[in-house]
């Protein structure tokens, strides 16, 4: 299979991924309550995604680093968000 198509396939699953979190940012934000968040959750997903982020630099695949690294980001952000409007709910 081409390399190319194979690479935007990857880059393109990955960002689905890890945009997935975004429609749960919007809500927190626009609400200002995370009652219902288990950050929990977060916490773990964000060490399944940095595992990701290593197998990808063992593997030195740059869509599983470039996508769980932004994963990372959006997940942080989920997290910080979370506990935030915890405490003011």
């Amino acid at each position: 299979m081409n390399e190319q198509f194979v690479q935007v396939l990857g880059f393109v699953a990955g960002i689905c991924t890890a945009v997935s979190l975004i429609p749960q940012i919007v809500k927190i934000v626009k609400e200002k309550k995370a009652q219902d968040i288990s950050v929990t959750y977060l916490f773990v997903l964000l060490f399944g995604i940095a595992l990701w982020i290593t197998y990808g630099i063992m593997r030195k695949d740059a869509p599983v680093i470039a996508t769980n690294v932004l994963s990372a980001l959006i997940n942080i952000t989920t997290i910080i968000l979370g506990v935030r409007y915890k405490k003011q709910g």
